[in-house]
């Protein structure tokens, strides 16, 4: 699709109605492919980012995981770094990239290719540009929980100096600067969860709960809703096995 709308634009021609609007406007509406085209059009910095947001929603909304749509969001993020290394937004999509790769690769492909270091580089660029920028706090908050839970506490601090005090930490400034977000609230319980479902089930569920009382603004948002009732029902209704397969789906796990 991408090369045929590359050849439509070489030769003059317009687009349709469809792919009409700007690259942030079609990926609100959860047009991926045509706001990742947009963005690809629009061949700066910010639309790079954009077509790798696009290409990651696309991603997580899919039954099974896709490295290769990974690998194009990569590849996005980081022309959006070539162009702008100060806009946040390249940086932190390309640590959430290396995060989903990592666990399609596997742990020790992961570790050889020190995709824990360069995701821990590219957020702290990320709040470097943007010190209240949420979804970076919330990557940080990430990361630092996953490096503990893939190492156990005393690898995790002594290798990459990682904690999950720090973890919640980050999740709660990431809360502080953006509290209507629904899909960091999402985020942030299924970490936990992955981490450890029994203690803590009152914040997962509490985490939960709030985004479920916040209201969508994009497609996306909605999604992400729909997948946090899922995991509520599951969780009060004590289905454990329902609960962990649809945190690991949306962890990204093969």
């Amino acid at each position: 699709m991408k090369l045929i709308m590359g050849a439509v634009l070489a030769l003059g021609v317009s687009v349709s109605a469809a792919d009409a609007g700007t690259a942030i406007e079609l990926y609100e509406q959860g047009k991926y492919e045509q706001s990742i085209a947009a963005g690809l059009r629009e061949n700066d910095a910010a639309g790079y980012a954009v077509a790798a947001r696009a290409e990651l929603a696309g991603e997580m909304m899919r039954e099974e995981p896709c490295l290769e749509c990974l690998e194009r969001a990569e590849g996005y993020a980081r022309r959006a770094i070539t162009d702008d290394p100060k806009l946040a937004e390249g940086h932190i999509y390309l640590a959430v990239t290396l995060g989903y790769e990592a666990r399609i690769i596997g742990l020790i492909d992961a570790r050889i290719r020190r995709y824990a270091e360069q995701a821990k580089v590219e957020i702290d660029a990320a709040i470097a540009d943007d010190p209240r920028n949420a979804w970076a706090w919330a990557a940080l908050g990430g990361w630092n929980v996953e490096i503990v839970h893939s190492g156990g506490t005393t690898l995790a601090r002594w290798l990459y100096g990682a904690s999950l005090q720090e973890g919640l930490t980050d999740f709660q400034k990431s809360f502080a600067f953006d509290p209507t977000n629904l899909v960091l609230r999402c985020q942030y319980a299924i970490t936990l969860a992955s981490y450890d479902r029994v203690r803590f089930h009152a914040e997962i569920a509490a985490s939960l709960e709030s985004a479920l009382a916040i209201h969508p603004q994009t497609a996306y948002e909605a999604f992400a809703q729909s997948r946090a009732r899922a995991l509520l029902s599951a969780l009060n209704s004590a289905d454990t096995t329902t609960f962990e397969n649809l945190v690991r789906h949306d962890q990204g796990y093969p």
